[in-house]
């Protein structure tokens, strides 16, 4: 599964497939700018970044 990193606080969020940009689950990142987004496969993410997962996208992520 795909998800939406922020680069900026290091969160990966649940990726809305069939919309536009970087659109997510929450809608966290809908004000953040696209340089600082990345699409990337979740486990990716948490592997390779460490990045954390949002807790509005995951049930087992934290904050947002």
């Amino acid at each position: 599964m795909n998800g939406v990193l922020n680069e900026t606080t290091n969160k990966i969020h649940k990726y809305e497939s069939g919309r536009s940009d970087f659109q997510t689950t929450c809608g966290a990142t809908s004000h953040v700018a696209h340089e600082h987004l990345r699409l990337i496969p979740v486990e990716r993410a948490v592997t390779d970044t460490g990045a954390n997962r949002c807790g509005r996208c995951f049930e087992n992520g934290g904050g947002y």
